[in-house]
């Protein structure tokens, strides 16, 4: 004589495999995208190992910027917004923005090379300049058609 299995049990076997699968999913999928925000003194204040994923903010710095020939890439210092003395080497590759310049508050993403001693940035954000505001143009939240041309 056989005996048959509960079905009970067969539910509750596939209810642990499928909440252990999407566990794991969520588990791995966490802890590659995560990726610090840090300002540049944060970023010097840790360990290097841990910035092996990270959003870097700060002030392109005025000395050597040094852009390539094909405009494809530039090397900078990314000074912090609070204290220019703390700086980190920036090197991007890439289309660069057109608002790229000395001064521009930038937000760069990508990883310390240790080796090289430098942040090897996969991205390059700038901050939106407020020139493009234009006098007499519609104020955030007003409907552009209220405003007389």
């Amino acid at each position: 004589m056989t005996r048959k299995k509960s079905p009970k049990m067969m539910y509750l076997v596939a209810f642990c495999l499928i909440f252990s699968g999407v566990g794991y999913l969520i588990v791995t999928s966490i802890s590659q995208n995560s990726t610090y925000f840090l300002e540049v003194s944060e970023a010097l204040a840790m360990d290097v190992d841990r910035l092996d994923r990270a959003r870097l903010f700060g002030m392109v710095g005025q000395a050597d910027l040094e852009r390539d020939a094909d405009a494809l890439g530039v090397t900078f210092n990314l000074h912090d917004k609070e204290d220019a003395r703390q700086i980190i080497r920036v090197r991007y590759t890439g289309a660069i923005p057109d608002l790229f310049a000395p001064g521009v508050e930038v937000i760069v993403e990508g990883g310390i090379n240790s080796g090289e001693n430098m942040f090897m940035a996969s991205t390059l954000m700038t901050k939106c300049a407020s020139k493009y505001e234009a006098d007499g143009g519609y104020q955030a939240g007003e409907h552009p058609d209220s405003v007389p041309y």
